[in-house]
């Protein structure tokens, strides 16, 4: 599979989640109540998947892992940009994608919480 393809069927799998195109056709917006929890282009020519992630993990993970970097284009503290390359798996991608997901459910007012952003382990781990 395909860094986009994971990632977009992981996030197609997560409840509540939408994908739209509000920056054009090169752009798939992935939002959950609204929210943008997952952003994919190609940067330049490159497939690339833009995340949130908790601002310690995320330099983390930019420390061990030279296919993660600052997000593009959006705050470089609270979002990382994934590329394929060594260690980038489909568990990697699922884990970011869905962590990204929880970040954003867990800023919600509860009551528009599609799940417990505290309990949500996505939809592979609780089948």
């Amino acid at each position: 599979m395909t860094l986009h393809t994971t990632a977009a069927d992981c996030a197609q799998e997560l409840p509540e989640a939408r994908l739209g195109h509000p920056f054009g056709d090169d752009w798939e917006v992935f939002k959950v109540r609204g929210k943008v929890f997952m952003l994919m282009t190609e940067v330049p020519g490159r497939p690339v998947v833009i995340l949130k992630a908790d601002p310690g993990e995320a330099l983390a993970l930019r420390e061990h892992n030279s296919h993660i970097t600052p997000g593009y284009h959006m705050n470089k503290k609270h979002w990382i940009t994934l590329e394929d390359g060594d260690g980038v798996d489909e568990s990697l991608i699922r884990e970011l994608v869905t962590e990204s997901y929880r970040l954003v459910v867990a800023h919600l007012p509860k009551a528009e919480q599609p799940v417990d952003p505290r309990t949500y382990a996505g939809t592979r781990a609780s089948r």
